[in-house]
């Protein structure tokens, strides 16, 4: 569910407000939802990342990579621009998930505590 709610939060918003607001759409998500920590990083990498590497392709398909080609050779990287799409959705994943992860640990701190009885 959690996913499910970044990835298509993101991919509407994604195409009018700035690259960071990932940021604060898994942190919110992951705030209301997440069931754990694993949980909260996971969904929010796994979300941004197939986002990004979707938005990266849906750019570069039209004009046969060859921007993402000359970027990819200005970077070590050989020239690919399959390895550049990649690292494109690493980067988006790990922003995210750091935020899915800070929203699931801020929730759990907001939690009250379990009182064990015998």
């Amino acid at each position: 569910m959690l996913f499910f709610i970044i990835l298509i939060a993101s991919l509407i918003v994604s195409f009018v407000l700035p690259w960071w607001i990932v940021a604060i759409i898994s942190f919110l998500a992951a705030l209301w939802i997440a069931k754990g920590l694993v949980n909260g990083f996971g969904s929010a990498f796994i979300a941004i990342f197939i986002v990004w590497v979707v938005q990266a392709l849906f750019k570069s398909v039209p004009n046969d990579h060859i921007l993402a080609t000359r970027v990819a050779h200005m970077l070590p990287l050989g020239g690919s621009w399959i390895l550049l799409v990649l690292i494109t959705g690493l980067i988006g994943g790990l922003v995210a998930g750091m935020a899915g992860l800070t929203g699931a640990l801020f929730k759990k701190a907001l939690a009250k505590p379990q009182v064990k009885t015998k």
